[in-house]
C-alpha cells in the first residue's frame, strides 16, 4: 500500500473514532433520561422507587467520572396514592377521569357523595361566605392557556395550591378542580395542594380538561348535580427521601463553586421524563462537556434534588447541609426539554462584563437576553436566598409543557433529542464562562 493512501486511511480512521467518541459524549443526556425512566420509572417522593432512583443516580454519576458522589438522606411528610375514582351521579350519571392531589384528604373505600356546587372561577369560590358549602362538594372551573414562558402556571396553579384549603374553610366535604394544564386529552394533572394550619384536609382531586368541560356543560342546564368521590391515598410523616450530589473538581479549589440543579423525584402518573429527568440529564451532560479541552477553573457541583414535587424539600435540605460552603452561582433546569429561547441573569453591576459575555455567546444559538431576572428554580432557591447568590435562568419554550406536566403522558417519547441537545449546548456555553471566571461573581 502506498504511504499517502495509508496515511489518508489512518487519518480517516482516527477522524471516525474521534467522531464516534464525540457522539458517545453527546448521548450522555439522552442516556440519562432513557435509562432513568426505563430502569426506575415513576419516582414519587418518599417511595421505594425514589430510593432506587437515588442509588441509580449515585452509580451513574460515579460511572460518568464525578467525584465526591454522595446520597444525603432526609425525611419528609409524603403522600401515598390510593384508589382515585369519581363519577357524576346526577343529573346525568357518568364516570370522570380524576387524580388525587398530593396531601388530599382521605375517604373510606366507599367514598363520599354530595351535591356538586359549580364555581366558574377561583375568585367566585373565595367570595362565598364560610359555611355555605357545608356537606357539599365544590367544583372550581378555569381554563389555563398556553404561554411560551409558562407564566400562567402561577395564577392558575393557585387553584390547586390554595383551593382545597379555602373550600374546606367554607364547609365543603370535598373539592374537585379542573386540571392545571393546557391539553385536551382525558388525562388528569396531579400536583400538591396545601391546607392551612388548623384546617382539616378534605378529599381533593383534579379532573381532566374534557371532563371539566363536561361538568361545565351540565352546570349550564341548571339541574342539581351530585358527585361520588373516592380518594383513599394517605399523607404520611417521616418517609425517607434524599439528595444526590457529585462534583467535577476545578483547577482552583479555593474559588467558590458553581451549583447546577434538577430534581430526581417525579409524580407517579407518568415516568417523569419531562419533569424532571430531562433537567438532570441536561445539567449533568453540560457539566461534563464544559470540561472538554481542560478542567474548568471552578468546581461544578451537580445537585439532583429529592422531593421537589411535594414542596421543595430537597432544596431546603441542601441549604441546611451545605449552607456554610462557599458558592458563587446556582442554576437549575426544571421546565422540560424544549429549546431554550431566552436567558435572564441576576448579576451585580460589577459583573456586567460577565452578563455581556454570556448574552453574546448564546446569541448565535438563538437565545435572546430580554432583561429581568427570571426564575431561579425551586431546588436552588433556598441556597440562593441563604447566601444571596446570583443565578442564570435559561428559559425553555413552555408552549406545550403544560400539556404533559404531572400527567400519564410525561414519558420518554415526548422528549425531542434535538431540542434536548440544544439545551446541553446552551448550558455548556454558560458553564464554560461562569466556571472559568477568575474574578468575584456577585448577585444584585
Amino acid at each position: 500500500m502506498k504511504k499517502p493512501l495509508f496515511a489518508a486511511l489512518l487519518l480517516l480512521a482516527i477522524s471516525s473514532a474521534t467522531a464516534a467518541l464525540a457522539a458517545e459524549k453527546n448521548n450522555i443526556a439522552w442516556d440519562i433520561v432513557a435509562d432513568l425512566t426505563t430502569e426506575i420509572g415513576p419516582r414519587l417522593a418518599g417511595s421505594p422507587a425514589e430510593a432506587r432512583a437515588r442509588d441509580w443516580a449515585k452509580e451513574r454519576l460515579t460511572a460518568l467520572g464525578f467525584s465526591n458522589v454522595a446520597i444525603e438522606p432526609f425525611t419528609i411528610r409524603g403522600y401515598v396514592r390510593g384508589e382515585d375514582k369519581a363519577a357524576l351521579t346526577a343529573p346525568y350519571p357518568q364516570p370522570l377521569a380524576i387524580t388525587a392531589l398530593g396531601y388530599s384528604g382521605t375517604t373510606t373505600t366507599k367514598g363520599i357523595e354530595g351535591e356538586l356546587v359549580y364555581f366558574p372561577t377561583f375568585d367566585s369560590l373565595k367570595a362565598v361566605p364560610d359555611g355555605v358549602l357545608k356537606g357539599k362538594i365544590a367544583f372550581v372551573d378555569h381554563a389555563m392557556k398556553p404561554t411560551q414562558d409558562g407564566s400562567g402556571y402561577g395564577p392558575y396553579g393557585n387553584v390547586r395550591r390554595q383551593g382545597p384549603g379555602i373550600a374546606a374553610q367554607k364547609g365543603a366535604i370535598g373539592i374537585v378542580i379542573r386540571s392545571i394544564g393546557t391539553d385536551s386529552h382525558r388525562n388528569p394533572h396531579t400536583g400538591a395542594t396545601d391546607f392551612p394550619e388548623g384546617v382539616k384536609a378534605i378529599p381533593a382531586g383534579a379532573v381532566s380538561n374534557p371532563d371539566a368541560d363536561q361538568i361545565a356543560r351540565v352546570a349550564t342546564s341548571g339541574k342539581p348535580m351530585r358527585l361520588s368521590l373516592t380518594l383513599t391515598g394517605q399523607t404520611k410523616d417521616k418517609l425517607p427521601s434524599g439528595n444526590v450530589i457529585g462534583e467535577l473538581p476545578g483547577r482552583d479549589p479555593s474559588l467558590p463553586m458553581i451549583l447546577v440543579g434538577c430534581h430526581l423525584d417525579s409524580w407517579d402518573l407518568g415516568t417523569g421524563a419531562i419533569d424532571d429527568a430531562s433537567g438532570c440529564a441536561i445539567v449533568t451532560a453540560a457539566a461534563l462537556r464544559a470540561q472538554q479541552g481542560s478542567k474548568t477553573l471552578r468546581t461544578i457541583r451537580v445537585f439532583w434534588a429529592g422531593s421537589e414535587e411535594l414542596g421543595g424539600f430537597g432544596g431546603d435540605a441542601y441549604a441546611q447541609t451545605h449552607g456554610e460552603e462557599p458558592h458563587a452561582l446556582a442554576m437549575e433546569s426544571d421546565f422540560g426539554a424544549d429549546r431554550i429561547w431566552k436567558v435572564q441573569m441576576s448579576f451585580a453591576k460589577t459583573n456586567q462584563a460577565l452578563t455581556g459575555r454570556i448574552a453574546a455567546a448564546l446569541n448565535p444559538l438563538g437565545v435572546i437576553a430580554p432583561g429581568g431576572e427570571g426564575h431561579a428554580g425551586t431546588d436552588v432557591q433556598a441556597i440562593i436566598k441563604k447566601q444571596d447568590l446570583p443565578f442564570v435562568s435559561l428559559g425553555q419554550d413552555g408552549t406545550h409543557y403544560f400539556d404533559l406536566h404531572h400527567t400519564p403522558d410525561d414519558t420518554l417519547d415526548k422528549v425531542d433529542p434535538a431540542a434536548m441537545e440544544h439545551n446541553v449546548q446552551v448550558w455548556t456555553e454558560v458553564l464554560k464562562i461562569v466556571a472559568n471566571e477568575a474574578g468575584p461573581i456577585k448577585g444584585e
